[in-house]
Order: structure tokens, then sequence, then C-alpha cells
């Protein structure tokens, strides 16, 4: 393998998909952490704070969706290292791949940086899978 051969389709689908996740896992983390039921201006918010008051229910301290978003978020995160490795590391491509295939599943919970990142994560992770140096 030469020393410049990468699988340069992974990574950048890969890396394109990280950032998607993180910055959807980031608006909905977000939007649910600090109120985006509100309403305009905060209006709308009823007698009872409106649906805020189901941010902390069931014992968790921010809420089911924000826990979901949060999900989404850490997945962003570790697909954005992986295909900084990815490219840093092509010898260890397998490896790689199957991070970012994995939490690019994963990251459908929370959203998958809207659908479209969680998509190119799986498509990068099974590019990283499937290439091959080639032979010298």
């Amino acid at each position: 393998m030469s020393s410049q051969e990468k699988p340069e389709a992974a990574f950048i689908l890969s890396l394109i998909g990280g950032v998607l996740m993180l910055v959807g896992g980031g608006m909905a983390f977000m939007w649910f952490m600090y109120g985006g039921f509100g309403g305009m201006m905060g209006g709308f918010g009823g007698m009872m704070g409106g649906y805020h008051w189901m941010m902390g229910s069931f014992g968790v301290p921010f809420g089911f969706m924000g826990g979901l978003s949060f999900i989404g978020l850490v997945s962003g995160i570790i697909v954005i290292i992986g295909a900084v490795m990815l490219n840093t590391r092509p010898e260890e491509h397998k490896a790689w791949g199957t991070i970012i295939l994995l939490f690019s599943i994963i990251s459908f919970l929370g959203m998958g940086g809207f659908y479209i990142g969680a998509v190119l994560g799986i498509v990068g992770g099974a590019l990283a899978l499937g290439w091959r140096p080639r032979p010298d």
C-alpha cells in the first residue's frame, strides 16, 4: 500500500454524515433542554407551563426526547472521530468502518442528522469496510 492511498470516498461521506449528526443532535438537544415547545416568544405555554412538565418525568433529568437527542449528538461525535481515524490509519479500515456503520445506525434513535446524516454514515461505513488498497 502506498503512503498516499486512502479510502477517500468513505472518509468524506462519513465526515459529512457525522457533522450532520452532530448538528442535528445538538439542535434537538438544545430544543428539548431549553424549551422548544413554548410557542412564539414563550407564549402558548398555558396555565401549567406547556409541555415542560414532561421534561423531567420518569426520573430522567432531561426527559426521554432529550436523551434520544443526546444519543444522536454522541453518535455524531463518534462518527466524526471514526472518519478522521479512517483517514489517518487506512490500514485499520475494517475497525473504523465498523464503528462508523454501528454508530450511524444508532444515530437513527436521535433523528440521525436529519436522517440524511445517518444514511451518509452508513454508506461511508460500508465503503470503508469494502475498501481494498490497490496492489503494488
